[in-house]
């Protein structure tokens, strides 16, 4: 059972549509969460690093994490998610349009901790982020926050 704090999201994700659909899904859900949104890999570590603007950043409990976007993409985040010691513990949930193996295949290789191919209908779109509500804030333990978080 999950503690009775907000999950802590972070949703990188340079798409406004799917930040929205995203949003209205984690609105409805049944535990409490908090959803912070990076635009990119970039400002996604800055984030997770608490750097500049970013110095009050919540660790979170869950990442959502899009391949591709400008600047600097998701597999090159996952890395640097997965080679930092501070950071590999948060599960980090590949949420794509990419149905590509090599996509998949990279990602896990690079230790994500799950893969999911984003629908392309409204509907749909919402159960997939229902499906990772109950999965990820519901069902598993996630790994104690560090820090005064």
């Amino acid at each position: 059972m999950q503690s009775r704090h907000p999950i802590e999201i972070l949703l990188v994700e340079d798409n406004p549509g799917d930040v929205l659909l995203t949003q209205e899904a984690l609105d409805e859900a049944r535990l409490p969460n908090n959803l912070s949104v990076a635009e990119d890999g970039m400002h996604a570590l800055r984030f997770l690093k608490r750097e500049g603007e970013y110095s009050n950043a919540p660790r979170p409990d869950l990442i959502l994490l899009d391949l591709n976007m400008p600047r600097k993409g998701g597999h090159e985040v996952l890395d640097e998610i997965k080679r930092d010691a501070d950071l590999r513990a948060i599960p980090v949930v590949i949420l794509t349009t990419s149905d590509h193996e090599d996509d998949v295949r990279r990602s896990y290789d690079a230790h994500a901790n799950c893969y999911i191919c984003k629908p392309t209908g409204f509907d749909d779109f919402f159960s997939v982020v229902r499906s990772i509500e109950d999965f990820w804030m519901s069902t598993v333990h996630l790994p104690p926050r560090h820090g005064n978080v």
